[in-house]
């Protein structure tokens, strides 16, 4: 299995998320979760074949992790259907992780069995996995986010505010189970838990970001535009932890977390 096989399980696991969520909106639940968990099925079947071929998880580079994001979209957004019955979360979630797709399709990296000496810890894989299943969730926030404030014309009810709460308290938990745990595999590799490294600095500032919405929304649970608008913000945040800080001239051969570019 090479990086040359992708669009073919890609366009077949894209085209069963679209059967799913085109049978959400005709409420035909049976169909819409087992043409979701097939395409899941399938694109994960891309993921293990390549873990395989490199001998090594396929975590190293932008691509490989866009890869998990492109996974967990679609999980994300059939675990809020099956939990609160949002017809249009699935149509939300298969065109963001087509986006991702489509990304990875046009811009193929380098993927190699080389893994350097740092990555080859077993904190390596859960940290990165934990940490993209938190960015889907936290996503599938942002989602809601601008659904409830630029697509919904009327006001956002309790019901829908408590969905993007659950996910943000969900995700937020996981990025913290991923940060403790890169913490350990930053011990383990580079003799200190935490450095203040660039790529740190960020991670640091976006869960603050998360942790303030969830206060904001405990203090002042009737101020919905705000906290609408702090998760934009906050996931922007997110975006410059997970790839913007490649570009940041500060992370430029001082940054040790630089390993994931092709």
């Amino acid at each position: 299995m090479t990086w040359n096989h992708f669009p073919y399980f890609a366009l077949v696991a894209v085209l069963l998320w679209a059967v799913g969520a085109y049978a959400a909106w005709k409420d035909k639940k049976a169909l819409t979760l087992g043409a979701t968990v097939a395409g899941l099925l399938v694109f994960f079947g891309f993921i293990v074949a390549m873990w395989v071929s490199l001998e090594r998880p396929p975590l190293r580079t932008m691509g490989e992790t866009r890869l998990w994001y492109s996974f967990f979209l679609p999980f994300a957004g059939m675990v809020v259907y099956l939990r609160w019955r949002y017809k249009w979360i699935l149509s939300f979630s298969t065109v963001l992780a087509t986006v991702f797709i489509v990304i990875n399709v046009m811009k193929p990296e380098i993927h190699n069995k080389t893994l350097m000496p740092a990555l080859q810890s077993p904190w390596f894989a859960p940290h990165v996995i934990v940490y993209m299943f938190a960015y889907a969730l936290l996503g599938a926030a942002t989602v809601m986010a601008i659904y409830l404030l630029f697509i919904k014309k009327k006001p956002a009810t309790d019901d829908e505010m408590d969905i993007s709460d659950n996910l943000v308290y969900v995700g937020l938990s996981f990025m913290t189970l991923g940060m403790l745990m890169g913490a350990l595999w930053a011990k383990e590799a580079w003799g200190h838990y935490w450095a203040w490294d660039p790529k740190e600095t960020w991670a640091a500032v976006t869960w603050f970001a998360y942790l303030a919405y969830v206060h904001f929304r405990r203090s002042r649970p009737h101020d919905l535009r705000p906290a609408l608008y702090m998760l934009i913000v906050s996931f922007l945040l997110l975006q410059m932890c997970w790839w913007g800080i490649n570009y940041l001239p500060s992370a430029q051969g001082s940054s040790v977390h630089t390993y994931n570019l092709s």
